[in-house]
Protein backbone atom coordinates (compact mmCIF):
# COMPACT_ATOMS: atom_id res chain seq x y z
CA UNK A 1 0.00 0.00 0.00
CA UNK A 2 1.33 3.66 -0.91
CA UNK A 3 -0.13 4.84 2.81
CA UNK A 4 -0.03 8.44 1.67
CA UNK A 5 -2.80 7.47 -1.22
CA UNK A 6 -4.94 5.65 0.26
CA UNK A 7 -5.30 7.35 4.25
CA UNK A 8 -6.54 11.53 3.08
CA UNK A 9 -4.81 11.14 4.13
CA UNK A 10 -9.63 18.58 26.86
CA UNK A 11 -7.38 18.35 28.85
CA UNK A 12 -6.17 15.91 31.72
CA UNK A 13 -9.11 15.46 34.14
CA UNK A 14 -11.41 12.93 34.86
CA UNK A 15 -11.60 10.55 31.76
CA UNK A 16 -7.69 11.07 31.88
CA UNK A 17 -7.03 10.40 35.38
CA UNK A 18 -6.68 6.83 35.99
CA UNK A 19 -4.12 6.24 32.79
CA UNK A 20 -1.79 8.95 34.56
CA UNK A 21 -2.20 7.52 37.24
CA UNK A 22 -0.68 4.57 36.14
CA UNK A 23 2.05 6.84 34.46
CA UNK A 24 2.42 8.77 37.83
CA UNK A 25 2.57 5.03 39.44
CA UNK A 26 4.78 3.46 37.30
CA UNK A 27 7.70 6.73 37.55
CA UNK A 28 6.85 6.52 41.58
CA UNK A 29 8.00 3.38 41.54
CA UNK A 30 11.13 3.23 39.63
CA UNK A 31 9.66 0.97 36.70
CA UNK A 32 7.84 1.79 33.43
CA UNK A 33 5.29 -0.19 31.95
CA UNK A 34 7.34 -2.12 29.92
CA UNK A 35 10.30 -2.78 32.55
CA UNK A 36 12.32 0.02 32.16
CA UNK A 37 13.81 2.17 34.31
CA UNK A 38 12.24 5.56 34.77
CA UNK A 39 12.79 8.43 37.18
CA UNK A 40 9.81 9.89 38.61
CA UNK A 41 7.47 11.93 36.73
CA UNK A 42 6.99 14.99 38.65
CA UNK A 43 9.88 15.55 40.98
CA UNK A 44 9.81 18.30 42.56
CA UNK A 45 6.67 19.44 40.82
CA UNK A 46 3.94 21.14 42.44
CA UNK A 47 0.29 21.10 41.05
CA UNK A 48 -0.49 23.93 43.12
CA UNK A 49 3.03 26.15 41.53
CA UNK A 50 1.47 25.43 38.01
CA UNK A 51 -0.15 28.36 36.14
CA UNK A 52 -3.58 27.12 35.53
CA UNK A 53 -2.88 26.38 31.90
CA UNK A 54 -0.19 23.39 32.74
CA UNK A 55 -1.97 22.30 35.96
CA UNK A 56 -3.55 19.46 33.77
CA UNK A 57 0.42 17.97 32.30
CA UNK A 58 1.46 17.59 35.99
CA UNK A 59 1.60 14.07 35.61
CA UNK A 60 3.89 14.54 32.72
CA UNK A 61 6.09 17.13 34.16
CA UNK A 62 10.01 16.34 35.50
CA UNK A 63 11.56 16.08 32.11
CA UNK A 64 12.38 19.49 31.13
CA UNK A 65 15.00 20.01 28.83
CA UNK A 66 14.79 16.58 27.24
CA UNK A 67 13.71 16.34 23.75
CA UNK A 68 12.21 13.42 22.11
CA UNK A 69 12.16 12.59 18.19
CA UNK A 70 9.29 11.61 15.95
CA UNK A 71 9.45 10.28 12.73
CA UNK A 72 6.25 9.82 10.40
CA UNK A 73 5.31 10.27 6.77
CA UNK A 74 2.96 13.22 7.29
CA UNK A 75 3.78 16.26 5.67
CA UNK A 76 2.94 19.64 5.96
CA UNK A 77 0.26 21.21 6.32
CA UNK A 78 -1.15 18.42 8.28
CA UNK A 79 2.12 17.97 10.16
CA UNK A 80 1.96 21.94 10.86
CA UNK A 81 -1.42 21.10 12.33
CA UNK A 82 0.12 17.87 14.84
CA UNK A 83 2.60 20.17 16.19
CA UNK A 84 0.25 22.93 17.50
CA UNK A 85 -1.51 19.89 19.20
CA UNK A 86 0.37 19.33 21.16
CA UNK A 87 2.19 22.86 21.77
CA UNK A 88 0.83 23.09 25.08
CA UNK A 89 1.92 20.27 26.59
CA UNK A 90 5.48 20.83 25.31
CA UNK A 91 5.71 24.69 26.88
CA UNK A 92 4.38 22.93 30.01
CA UNK A 93 6.58 19.71 30.80
CA UNK A 94 9.90 21.52 28.74
CA UNK A 95 9.70 18.24 26.77
CA UNK A 96 10.59 19.26 23.05
CA UNK A 97 8.93 17.11 20.35
CA UNK A 98 11.30 17.09 17.46
CA UNK A 99 9.09 16.13 14.85
CA UNK A 100 10.17 15.11 11.20
CA UNK A 101 7.97 13.97 8.14
CA UNK A 102 9.07 12.05 5.13
CA UNK A 103 7.66 11.11 1.80
CA UNK A 104 9.97 8.07 2.14
CA UNK A 105 8.98 6.98 5.82
CA UNK A 106 7.88 3.34 4.78
CA UNK A 107 11.27 2.60 3.45
CA UNK A 108 12.97 5.08 5.11
CA UNK A 109 11.67 3.68 8.63
CA UNK A 110 13.64 0.21 8.47
CA UNK A 111 16.85 1.41 7.19
CA UNK A 112 17.00 3.83 9.97
CA UNK A 113 15.89 1.44 12.83
CA UNK A 114 18.73 -1.27 11.22
CA UNK A 115 21.33 1.02 11.00
CA UNK A 116 20.77 1.89 14.74
CA UNK A 117 19.10 5.57 13.94
CA UNK A 118 15.72 4.91 14.94
CA UNK A 119 13.95 7.59 16.41
CA UNK A 120 12.14 7.65 19.77
CA UNK A 121 8.91 7.27 18.43
CA UNK A 122 6.91 6.52 14.56
CA UNK A 123 3.86 7.20 13.89
CA UNK A 124 2.99 3.66 11.68
CA UNK A 125 0.26 3.79 8.74
CA UNK A 126 1.13 -0.29 7.86
CA UNK A 127 0.12 -2.78 10.89
CA UNK A 128 2.32 -5.14 8.82
CA UNK A 129 5.29 -2.44 8.62
CA UNK A 130 4.40 -2.48 12.63
CA UNK A 131 5.22 -6.36 12.99
CA UNK A 132 8.49 -5.91 10.92
CA UNK A 133 10.03 -3.08 12.83
CA UNK A 134 8.64 -5.66 16.32
CA UNK A 135 10.93 -8.39 14.22
CA UNK A 136 13.92 -6.64 14.91
CA UNK A 137 13.62 -6.38 18.28
CA UNK A 138 14.42 -2.41 18.33
CA UNK A 139 10.38 -0.92 19.13
CA UNK A 140 9.70 -0.93 22.67
CA UNK A 141 6.44 -2.83 24.59
CA UNK A 142 4.32 0.09 25.59
CA UNK A 143 3.91 1.38 29.42
CA UNK A 144 1.12 0.36 30.90
CA UNK A 145 -0.51 4.06 31.11
CA UNK A 146 -1.11 3.90 26.97
CA UNK A 147 -2.19 -0.20 27.33
CA UNK A 148 -4.79 1.71 30.32
CA UNK A 149 -6.09 4.36 27.56
CA UNK A 150 -6.24 1.86 24.84
CA UNK A 151 -8.67 -0.38 26.70
CA UNK A 152 -10.45 2.27 27.84
CA UNK A 153 -11.36 4.60 25.09
CA UNK A 154 -10.71 1.98 21.83
CA UNK A 155 -12.56 -0.88 20.48
CA UNK A 156 -10.91 -4.06 21.19
CA UNK A 157 -9.57 -4.93 17.25
CA UNK A 158 -7.54 -1.17 17.32
CA UNK A 159 -5.56 -2.98 20.18
CA UNK A 160 -5.02 -6.40 18.24
CA UNK A 161 -3.60 -4.75 15.09
CA UNK A 162 -0.63 -2.93 17.77
CA UNK A 163 -0.04 -6.30 19.56
CA UNK A 164 2.62 -9.01 18.39
CA UNK A 165 3.72 -11.90 20.16
CA UNK A 166 0.86 -10.76 22.99
CA UNK A 167 2.80 -7.93 23.64
CA UNK A 168 1.44 -4.68 23.00
CA UNK A 169 3.41 -1.51 20.90
CA UNK A 170 1.26 0.99 20.24
CA UNK A 171 -1.66 3.61 20.81
CA UNK A 172 -3.70 4.61 17.20
CA UNK A 173 -3.19 7.84 16.31
CA UNK A 174 -5.43 9.08 13.56
CA UNK A 175 -8.51 6.93 11.76
CA UNK A 176 -10.00 6.76 8.76
CA UNK A 177 -13.60 6.11 7.72
CA UNK A 178 -13.65 3.75 4.45
CA UNK A 179 -17.76 2.30 4.70
CA UNK A 180 -19.28 5.12 3.18
CA UNK A 181 -21.19 6.03 0.23
CA UNK A 182 -21.29 10.28 -0.85
CA UNK A 183 -24.11 10.93 -2.25
CA UNK A 184 -26.46 14.20 -3.31
CA UNK A 185 -29.01 15.11 -1.20
CA UNK A 186 -30.79 17.33 -3.45
CA UNK A 187 -31.31 14.83 -6.49
CA UNK A 188 -32.39 12.33 -3.68
CA UNK A 189 -34.86 14.56 -2.93
CA UNK A 190 -35.90 15.84 -6.19
CA UNK A 191 -37.07 12.24 -6.93
CA UNK A 192 -38.10 11.45 -3.59
CA UNK A 193 -35.05 8.76 -2.78
CA UNK A 194 -34.53 7.39 0.22
CA UNK A 195 -30.67 6.60 1.82
CA UNK A 196 -31.34 2.57 1.56
CA UNK A 197 -29.74 1.08 5.37
CA UNK A 198 -29.64 -2.06 3.96
CA UNK A 199 -27.68 -3.92 1.16
CA UNK A 200 -30.73 -5.10 -0.87
CA UNK A 201 -32.57 -1.54 -0.65
CA UNK A 202 -29.24 0.41 -1.80
CA UNK A 203 -29.27 -2.75 -4.78
CA UNK A 204 -33.16 -1.88 -5.18
CA UNK A 205 -32.48 1.99 -5.40
CA UNK A 206 -29.89 1.18 -7.73
CA UNK A 207 -32.26 -0.50 -10.42
CA UNK A 208 -34.70 2.16 -10.03
CA UNK A 209 -32.06 4.15 -11.26
CA UNK A 210 -30.95 2.87 -13.89
CA UNK A 211 -34.23 1.94 -15.29
CA UNK A 212 -35.44 5.92 -14.23
CA UNK A 213 -33.61 7.39 -17.13
CA UNK A 214 -29.97 8.12 -18.19
CA UNK A 215 -28.11 8.88 -15.53
CA UNK A 216 -26.49 5.99 -13.88
CA UNK A 217 -26.44 5.06 -10.35
CA UNK A 218 -22.84 4.88 -9.58
CA UNK A 219 -19.32 6.20 -10.36
CA UNK A 220 -16.07 5.07 -9.73
CA UNK A 221 -12.49 5.13 -10.56
CA UNK A 222 -9.31 3.50 -9.70
CA UNK A 223 -6.54 4.93 -11.34
CA UNK A 224 -3.63 6.35 -8.67
CA UNK A 225 -0.30 6.89 -10.66
CA UNK A 226 1.65 3.54 -9.15
CA UNK A 227 -0.91 2.17 -6.81
CA UNK A 228 -3.70 2.37 -9.39
CA UNK A 229 -6.19 0.04 -8.46
CA UNK A 230 -6.15 0.47 -4.67
CA UNK A 231 -9.88 1.63 -4.75
CA UNK A 232 -11.40 -1.96 -6.21
CA UNK A 233 -9.54 -3.26 -2.83
CA UNK A 234 -11.70 -1.68 -0.80
CA UNK A 235 -14.47 -2.50 -3.07
CA UNK A 236 -13.76 -6.34 -2.29
CA UNK A 237 -12.88 -5.70 1.22
CA UNK A 238 -16.63 -4.06 2.28
CA UNK A 239 -17.90 -7.03 0.73
CA UNK A 240 -16.03 -9.81 2.40
CA UNK A 241 -16.33 -8.19 5.68
CA UNK A 242 -20.22 -8.02 5.35
CA UNK A 243 -20.91 -10.56 3.49
CA UNK A 244 -18.93 -13.27 5.21
CA UNK A 245 -18.40 -11.52 8.38
CA UNK A 246 -14.66 -11.05 10.57
CA UNK A 247 -13.56 -14.73 10.84
CA UNK A 248 -13.39 -15.08 7.14
CA UNK A 249 -11.74 -11.50 6.80
CA UNK A 250 -9.20 -12.18 9.06
CA UNK A 251 -8.36 -15.71 7.62
CA UNK A 252 -8.15 -14.61 4.33
CA UNK A 253 -5.52 -11.83 5.20
CA UNK A 254 -3.49 -14.52 6.70
CA UNK A 255 -4.26 -16.52 3.52
CA UNK A 256 -5.72 -19.47 5.24
CA UNK A 257 -8.60 -18.28 3.06
CA UNK A 258 -7.31 -17.95 -0.43
CA UNK A 259 -8.16 -15.54 -3.11
CA UNK A 260 -9.49 -18.22 -5.31
CA UNK A 261 -11.80 -20.01 -2.14
CA UNK A 262 -15.47 -20.16 -2.85
CA UNK A 263 -16.29 -17.10 -0.64
CA UNK A 264 -13.70 -14.74 -1.95
CA UNK A 265 -15.20 -15.79 -5.45
CA UNK A 266 -18.85 -15.50 -4.11
CA UNK A 267 -17.86 -11.56 -2.96
CA UNK A 268 -16.16 -11.09 -6.54
CA UNK A 269 -19.74 -12.02 -7.70
CA UNK A 270 -21.16 -9.10 -5.67
CA UNK A 271 -18.77 -6.76 -6.91
CA UNK A 272 -19.57 -7.13 -10.24
CA UNK A 273 -22.79 -7.18 -9.81
CA UNK A 274 -22.30 -3.95 -8.29
CA UNK A 275 -19.27 -2.09 -9.66
CA UNK A 276 -19.25 -3.91 -13.14
CA UNK A 277 -22.23 -4.09 -13.79
CA UNK A 278 -22.86 -2.14 -16.86
CA UNK A 279 -26.45 -0.30 -16.02
CA UNK A 280 -24.66 0.86 -13.11
CA UNK A 281 -21.72 2.44 -14.30
CA UNK A 282 -20.21 4.74 -14.78
CA UNK A 283 -21.67 7.61 -14.83
CA UNK A 284 -20.53 10.91 -16.30
CA UNK A 285 -17.58 9.07 -17.84
CA UNK A 286 -18.74 5.98 -19.91
CA UNK A 287 -18.55 2.12 -19.41
CA UNK A 288 -17.44 -0.08 -17.12
CA UNK A 289 -13.93 0.21 -18.39
CA UNK A 290 -13.49 3.45 -17.60
CA UNK A 291 -13.40 2.45 -13.81
CA UNK A 292 -9.55 1.42 -14.74
CA UNK A 293 -8.63 4.77 -16.75
CA UNK A 294 -10.39 7.44 -14.24
CA UNK A 295 -8.83 8.80 -11.16
CA UNK A 296 -10.13 8.34 -7.47
CA UNK A 297 -10.01 12.24 -7.40
CA UNK A 298 -12.18 12.63 -10.16
CA UNK A 299 -14.46 9.24 -10.13
CA UNK A 300 -16.63 11.69 -7.72
CA UNK A 301 -17.36 14.94 -9.31
CA UNK A 302 -20.03 13.43 -11.76
CA UNK A 303 -22.33 13.66 -8.40
CA UNK A 304 -21.48 17.28 -8.13
CA UNK A 305 -22.64 17.95 -12.16
CA UNK A 306 -26.03 15.89 -11.73
CA UNK A 307 -24.41 12.71 -13.50
CA UNK A 308 -23.91 10.55 -11.28
CA UNK A 309 -26.20 9.63 -7.65
CA UNK A 310 -23.42 7.83 -6.19
CA UNK A 311 -19.68 6.88 -4.87
CA UNK A 312 -18.18 5.07 -2.39
CA UNK A 313 -15.14 6.00 -1.16
CA UNK A 314 -13.38 7.13 2.44
CA UNK A 315 -14.17 9.64 4.83
CA UNK A 316 -10.49 11.75 3.44
CA UNK A 317 -12.52 11.89 0.24
CA UNK A 318 -14.13 14.87 1.58
CA UNK A 319 -11.03 16.84 0.50
CA UNK A 320 -11.52 15.99 -3.04
CA UNK A 321 -14.83 17.69 -3.82
CA UNK A 322 -14.55 21.07 -5.70
CA UNK A 323 -13.77 24.56 -3.45
CA UNK A 324 -17.37 25.64 -2.54
CA UNK A 325 -18.99 22.35 -2.42
CA UNK A 326 -21.52 22.53 0.60
CA UNK A 327 -20.62 19.18 2.24
CA UNK A 328 -23.61 18.26 4.77
CA UNK A 329 -26.95 16.40 5.26
CA UNK A 330 -28.44 19.24 3.22
CA UNK A 331 -25.56 20.02 1.18
CA UNK A 332 -24.23 19.20 -2.42
CA UNK A 333 -23.19 16.05 -1.28
CA UNK A 334 -23.17 14.03 1.97
CA UNK A 335 -22.20 10.50 2.56
CA UNK A 336 -23.99 7.56 4.23
CA UNK A 337 -22.95 4.14 5.71
CA UNK A 338 -22.32 1.32 3.53
CA UNK A 339 -25.12 -1.36 4.37
CA UNK A 340 -24.47 -4.30 5.91
CA UNK A 341 -25.81 -7.57 4.27
CA UNK A 342 -27.36 -9.52 7.11
CA UNK A 343 -27.79 -9.33 10.87
CA UNK A 344 -25.06 -11.67 11.84
CA UNK A 345 -21.65 -9.75 11.75
CA UNK A 346 -23.10 -7.01 13.98
CA UNK A 347 -21.99 -2.80 12.19
CA UNK A 348 -19.02 -3.76 10.19
CA UNK A 349 -17.21 -1.17 9.95
CA UNK A 350 -13.49 -1.11 7.31
CA UNK A 351 -10.88 1.45 8.05
CA UNK A 352 -7.36 2.62 8.68
CA UNK A 353 -4.95 4.54 10.55
CA UNK A 354 -1.83 5.01 12.44
CA UNK A 355 -0.13 3.70 15.78
CA UNK A 356 2.55 5.77 17.62
CA UNK A 357 5.45 3.21 18.27
CA UNK A 358 8.46 3.94 20.42
CA UNK A 359 12.24 2.73 19.77
CA UNK A 360 13.19 4.13 23.74
CA UNK A 361 11.87 3.57 27.00
CA UNK A 362 13.22 6.86 28.38
CA UNK A 363 10.58 8.22 30.88
CA UNK A 364 10.54 11.30 28.26
CA UNK A 365 9.53 9.36 25.65
CA UNK A 366 6.97 7.39 27.67
CA UNK A 367 5.26 10.58 29.12
CA UNK A 368 4.93 12.08 25.10
CA UNK A 369 3.67 8.31 24.21
CA UNK A 370 0.91 8.34 27.11
CA UNK A 371 0.07 11.88 26.49
CA UNK A 372 -0.83 11.09 22.59
CA UNK A 373 -2.61 7.95 23.50
CA UNK A 374 -5.36 10.13 26.23
CA UNK A 375 -8.88 11.75 24.45
CA UNK A 376 -7.39 14.82 25.72
CA UNK A 377 -4.41 14.90 23.41
CA UNK A 378 -7.05 13.95 20.52
CA UNK A 379 -9.49 16.34 21.50
CA UNK A 380 -6.65 18.88 21.24
CA UNK A 381 -5.71 17.13 17.68
CA UNK A 382 -9.62 17.67 16.29
CA UNK A 383 -10.05 20.70 17.26
CA UNK A 384 -6.72 22.05 15.40
CA UNK A 385 -7.18 19.99 12.29
CA UNK A 386 -10.61 19.83 10.36
CA UNK A 387 -11.15 16.84 8.70
CA UNK A 388 -8.76 14.71 11.50
CA UNK A 389 -10.65 11.75 13.13
CA UNK A 390 -10.00 9.56 15.83
CA UNK A 391 -11.14 6.34 16.90
CA UNK A 392 -10.68 7.27 20.82
CA UNK A 393 -14.30 7.01 21.91
CA UNK A 394 -13.26 9.90 24.18
CA UNK A 395 -13.35 12.69 22.01
CA UNK A 396 -16.78 14.47 22.90
CA UNK A 397 -18.48 14.25 19.35
CA UNK A 398 -19.31 18.68 20.01
CA UNK A 399 -14.61 18.43 19.43
CA UNK A 400 -15.75 17.95 15.21
CA UNK A 401 -16.61 20.72 13.38
CA UNK A 402 -17.02 18.93 10.25
CA UNK A 403 -20.05 17.12 10.03
CA UNK A 404 -18.49 14.40 7.73
CA UNK A 405 -15.73 13.93 10.45
CA UNK A 406 -18.49 13.53 13.02
CA UNK A 407 -20.14 11.24 11.11
CA UNK A 408 -17.07 8.93 10.70
CA UNK A 409 -16.30 9.16 13.99
CA UNK A 410 -20.02 8.09 15.15
CA UNK A 411 -19.43 4.75 13.25
CA UNK A 412 -15.47 4.49 14.28
CA UNK A 413 -16.27 4.33 18.00
CA UNK A 414 -19.84 2.48 18.10
CA UNK A 415 -19.53 -0.37 20.39
CA UNK A 416 -21.60 -2.21 18.21
CA UNK A 417 -18.92 -1.64 15.15
CA UNK A 418 -17.06 -4.91 13.99
CA UNK A 419 -14.10 -2.74 12.86
CA UNK A 420 -11.31 -4.40 10.39
CA UNK A 421 -7.93 -2.80 9.38
CA UNK A 422 -8.16 -2.41 5.84
CA UNK A 423 -7.31 -5.96 4.63
CA UNK A 424 -4.57 -5.43 1.85
CA UNK A 425 -2.73 -2.92 4.46
CA UNK A 426 -2.43 -5.86 6.73
CA UNK A 427 -1.36 -8.51 3.37
CA UNK A 428 2.32 -9.14 2.10
CA UNK A 429 3.32 -6.12 -0.07
CA UNK A 430 3.66 -8.50 -2.61
CA UNK A 431 0.17 -9.39 -2.50
CA UNK A 432 -1.58 -5.80 -1.24
CA UNK A 433 0.08 -2.98 -2.66
CA UNK A 434 1.20 -5.28 -5.65
CA UNK A 435 -0.65 -7.91 -7.64
CA UNK A 436 -4.00 -7.56 -6.27
CA UNK A 437 -3.27 -3.27 -7.63
CA UNK A 438 -2.14 -4.63 -10.74
CA UNK A 439 -4.80 -7.87 -11.21
CA UNK A 440 -7.79 -5.26 -10.30
CA UNK A 441 -6.95 -3.18 -12.65
CA UNK A 442 -6.92 -5.71 -15.49
CA UNK A 443 -10.44 -7.13 -14.04
CA UNK A 444 -12.12 -3.52 -14.42
CA UNK A 445 -10.25 -2.88 -17.64
CA UNK A 446 -11.92 -6.00 -18.86
CA UNK A 447 -8.84 -7.89 -19.55
CA UNK A 448 -8.50 -10.61 -17.33
CA UNK A 449 -11.61 -12.70 -15.88
CA UNK A 450 -12.06 -13.25 -12.47
CA UNK A 451 -11.09 -16.78 -12.07
CA UNK A 452 -7.16 -15.71 -13.43
CA UNK A 453 -7.02 -12.57 -11.36
CA UNK A 454 -7.99 -14.59 -8.07
CA UNK A 455 -5.70 -17.49 -9.62
CA UNK A 456 -2.79 -14.61 -10.31
CA UNK A 457 -3.01 -13.21 -6.79
CA UNK A 458 -2.21 -15.97 -4.64
CA UNK A 459 0.58 -17.56 -6.93
CA UNK A 460 2.00 -14.08 -5.15
CA UNK A 461 2.17 -15.01 -1.78
CA UNK A 462 5.14 -15.34 -0.36
CA UNK A 463 6.04 -18.57 0.54
CA UNK A 464 7.53 -17.85 4.22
Amino acid sequence: MISMAKRRRGLLVGSGVAAVGLLLSACSSGTSGSGATSSAAGSGTSTAALSPACQPYAAYMGHAGTTVSMFSSILSPEADSLQKSWAEFSKCTGITIAYEGSNDFESQLPVRVAGGNAPDLAVIPQPGLLQRMVATGKAVEAPASVAANVDKYWTPAWKGYATVGGKFYGAPMSANMKSLVWYSPKMFAAKGYQVPTTWDQMMQLSNKIASSGSVKPWCGGIGSGTATGWPATDWLEEIVLRQFGPDVYDQWINHTVKFDSPQIKAAMDTLANWMKNPKYVNGGFGGVQTIATTTFQDAGMPIVKGQCYMLQQASFYAAQWPKGTNVGPNGDVWAFYLPTMSSNFGLPVEGGGEFVVAFSNRPEVQAVQTYLSTPEWATSRVKVAPGWVSANNGVPASAYTSPIDQLSAKYLTDPKATFRFDASDMMPAAVGAGSEWKQFTAWFAGTSSTDAVLKAIDSTWPSS
